[in-house]
């Protein structure tokens, strides 16, 4: 019972992993950074520098220069920040967020997970590197590796949300004990 009479929801048993110096962490989560999770954000962050850089270009070419850059240039920045950095960082904290599977439980697959991690990562890359380059001399060849790319961020994004379905849900910790 609170002080106003209301009853609360009896608080979520926490666990102190080793080496979290007392920092309380509910049981089902690990105080580490997996690997995947960190490569993730990492790749995020640098995402977010290229697409902060090509925007950057984009402004003083257009705004100090006086030449407005081709559009591809503004749509590889844009997917830069929005697939490269948003994206990327979303699907890496849900990755490390949200509760763990159960050992047995088959739906969730750390290998499906890596993979989605590489797709993401290589097509969100060839993509910014291909708008670059048809803007400077758009080829047919250049425009299919474009269309190529974006389908592969759109598989490789059905692919996280398939894995990760099965992970949205209340973590499972055990009842207290009285």
């Amino acid at each position: 019972m609170s002080h106003l009479g209301l009853r609360l929801p009896a608080a979520v048993p926490l666990a102190v992993p080793p080496g979290t110096r007392g920092t309380p962490w509910p049981a089902c989560y690990d105080a580490r950074v997996p690997p995947l999770v960190r490569r993730y954000i990492k790749t995020s962050l640098i995402f977010l520098i290229v697409g902060l850089g090509l925007g950057g270009y984009v402004s003083v070419a257009q705004f100090v220069v006086g030449i407005y850059p081709p559009r591809l240039f503004v749509t590889a920045h844009v997917h830069l920040l929005l697939v490269g950095f948003v994206l990327m960082m979303v699907m890496g904290v849900a990755t490390w967020m949200f509760p763990r599977p159960a050992k047995d439980d088959p739906r969730y697959r750390p290998a499906l997970a890596e993979a989605v991690y590489w797709m993401i990562t290589v097509t969100t890359a060839l993509r910014a590197v291909a708008e670059v380059s048809a803007g400077v001399a758009g080829t047919p060849a250049l425009h299919a590796l474009i269309a190529i790319a974006s389908l592969g961020q759109l598989v490789g994004t059905g692919l996280f949300v398939v894995n990760m379905w099965w992970r949205v849900r209340m973590p499972t910790v055990p009842s207290p004990s009285r």
